[in-house]
């Protein structure tokens, strides 16, 4: 018998699935440095991979308004991580 306490929610079991995604982007980002010391080669990359991913399903401007979405949620977190950073430094 399953032990039901210790399944995971579909909001527990998404946010897992997205961990793993990330630990695997950020290991390709490691990757790729090593390609490219040029920032903006992978920062293309990456985008051309996003729009690859959502290719035939959904048009380029939907895309793009999916990345400025994501970007906008981000952008709180990687504020305060910075502000961090600088009032520590």
């Amino acid at each position: 018998m399953t032990n039901l306490l210790a399944m995971a929610t579909p909001t527990e079991q998404n946010f897992e699935d997205y961990k793993r995604a990330e630990k695997k982007a950020l290991q390709l980002l490691v990757e790729m440095k090593a390609v490219t010391p040029r920032k903006v080669d992978i920062e293309l990359a990456l985008l051309v991979a996003v729009f690859e991913l959502h290719q035939g399903a959904v048009p380029p401007e939907t895309v793009a308004a999916i990345v400025q979405g994501h970007l906008k949620q981000l952008l709180p977190f990687y504020a305060a991580k910075a502000a961090a950073k600088k009032d520590s430094a």
